[in-house]
């Protein structure tokens, strides 16, 4: 582990990945702390995504190391990493469309029962509780199926039913996309709140301006490599990060 990693929650050490013969991630590192939110920065392409999947293990890394409160998880497939406390909302959002919310979030507890033990009711219940305080309109379509869902409502399910695996660290992969600025709002109080809760949330983003709205650190990324790691608002004077986030 880094010196910079020492005490981090999540840590990416020296990360490379390919996409078939293709490699997109270059040496990738960053670390996130104890209930910080922090920013993946980039274009399209940039590696964002491919940073997000190889952490969850949908991606398999050819070279360096992940770690999840100091335990290498490197190897580790995607579903172990979940039980392990990764939650993770797709880009796509990924809800099963003729499945009700309520059944996507089924789905999603089973995966929290350890050595054989299933998630108790009244756990469970708590934790739908909490996930209702953060989207309490989450409540109102419990029963409505994922295929009649508005694609704010499907982020809003996404983001729900990583948090029913009662996470540590939460990846939201372009979670703000496409959402009109008054929804956009919406979901940076919600990650507020998901962090006051004590989770790490790690956030790729596009628009550097939502990412400093709720990001305590930033690191932005082009063709695969780090290029920048800071305070949100030191990015906007580097000349660097502006030239390849605006192309």
């Amino acid at each position: 582990m880094t010196a910079a990693g020492a005490g981090a929650r999540l840590e990416v050490d020296g990360v490379s990945t390919y996409r078939g013969p293709a490699q997109i991630l270059r040496g990738v590192s960053l670390n996130l702390k104890t209930g910080e939110a922090v920013c993946l920065v980039g274009r399209n392409g940039a590696g964002k995504t491919t940073t997000i999947d190889s952490i969850m293990g949908l991606l398999p890394v050819r070279f360096g190391r992940i770690t999840l409160g100091g335990h290498e998880v490197t190897r580790l497939p995607a579903h172990e990493r979940a039980r392990l406390g990764i939650g993770y909302a797709p880009e796509d959002c990924g809800i099963f469309p003729d499945l009700t919310v309520e059944e996507n979030f089924q789905i999603t507890q089973w995966l929290t029962r350890t050595s054989g033990d299933r998630q108790t009711p009244a756990t469970a219940h708590q934790t739908l509780e909490g996930i209702f305080a953060i989207f309490p309109e989450v409540k109102t379509f419990m029963q409505r199926r994922g295929l009649h869902l508005s694609g704010g409502q499907k982020k809003m399910v996404a983001i729900a039913r990583a948090m029913t695996l009662g996470p540590t660290v939460l990846l939201l992969d372009e979670p703000f996309e496409g959402l009109a600025p008054v929804v956009v709002s919406r979901f940076i109080d919600a990650v507020k709140k998901i962090k006051a809760m004590g989770i790490s949330v790690l956030i790729a983003e596009s628009n550097l301006i939502n990412a400093t709205r709720v990001a305590d650190r930033l690191y932005a990324i082009d063709r695969g490599e780090i290029i920048f790691h800071g305070d949100p608002q030191s990015a906007f004077q580097n000349q660097e990060v502006m030239k390849t986030i605006r192309g």
